[in-house]
């Protein structure tokens, strides 16, 4: 997801999502452990999305004006 997508969710969206994340990551951990891990891309992907997702519930909660946002 990119972060104007992340940034228009509420923040009790913004919460399933990263609980959805956070399983698929454990998910695919678990695999990758068991050497049945198809796309080792993703979970760098699903690591940057967590971060994007904790960096907008933190502009949210601190007042922070969006770098970029007009």
């Amino acid at each position: 997801m990119k972060i104007e997508e992340i940034r228009g969710l509420k923040e009790a969206d913004l919460g399933r999502k990263a609980e959805e994340l956070r399983r698929e990551r454990f998910q695919l951990r678990v695999q990758q452990q068991t050497g049945q891990l198809e796309k080792p891309n993703r979970l760098r992907e699903i690591r940057r999305t967590l971060a994007r997702i904790e960096t907008a519930k933190s502009e949210t909660r601190h007042g922070v004006a969006a770098k970029g946002k007009k």
